[in-house]
């Protein structure tokens, strides 16, 4: 069944200052831990897959449009529209979604200790005062990073499309400081592979915002598979 389609705010402009908070929330130095994990990246350089900038910058592509554009995007643009109505149903319906999919125990790991750290960031934050991060902490088993990013751009007054921008942004630089790292590459590189991230990400935003719930999906095996063997990789980087 075809259901909850988020809904953008009416106004078509971002305000200085809601500009300013998105780019907070995806920025680095947000103390959520992003940098610290690789998503299966350590592993495909450890076993030969990805040995240069060139395919270090294609397996990101491919991690966008066929992951991220498919799974996390959608949910987060469907979550935006559930926050601003309140309707803590289809949020519970929506952290069940993202936890069951999943593959790994890295990456369930990387899900709920992002969202659980943005909660306490919420709590601390301006908007402590918003009622409904009371719904967020009371999530099971936790509020996954998507559902809470969500919420932190619902609470800032940002449009749908401008919050999976942010989000899928600062996906993309944690994952360029991870291939520079793991490759390792220079920063340079690192700009050339943004540089085609950028590119990409607005598309990718345009196609989750219209996905229905019964055309997303998390199936990317190799990616999986990677991640599994990242949690005993003899040496590493990143955290597993």
């Amino acid at each position: 069944m075809t259901t909850g389609m988020s809904t953008p705010p009416a106004s078509t402009t971002t305000d200085p200052a809601t500009k300013l908070q998105l780019m907070w929330l995806a920025s680095p130095a947000l103390p959520v831990g992003g940098f610290s994990y690789s998503e299966g990246l350590e592993a495909a350089v450890e076993c030969g897959r990805v040995t240069t900038e060139a395919q270090a910058g294609d397996w990101l592509l491919a991690q966008l449009q066929l992951s991220l554009a498919r799974s996390d995007l959608p949910v987060l643009a469907q979550a935006c529209g559930a926050w601003q109505a309140h309707d803590t149903a289809r949020i519970e319906q929506l952290n069940g979604w993202l936890h069951q999919t999943r593959e790994t125990a890295e990456l369930r790991a990387q899900a709920t200790q992002m969202g659980r750290s943005l909660l306490d960031w919420l709590r601390n934050g301006a908007h402590a005062g918003d009622v409904r991060i009371r719904t967020l902490a009371a999530l099971q088993p936790a509020p996954l990073w998507p559902v809470a990013f969500a919420l932190a751009g619902t609470s800032a007054g940002a449009r749908a499309e401008d919050t999976l921008l942010a989000f899928a942004w600062g996906w993309a630089e944690n994952m360029a400081q991870a291939a520079m790292k793991s490759v390792p590459l220079g920063q340079a590189a690192a700009q050339r592979m943004l540089a085609r991230l950028a590119a990409a990400i607005p598309a990718a935003v345009e196609a989750a915002l219209v996905l229905p719930d019964d055309e997303r999906q998390a199936f990317a095996p190799m990616l999986a598979i990677l991640s599994a063997q990242h949690e005993t990789q003899y040496s590493r980087l990143f955290r597993s």
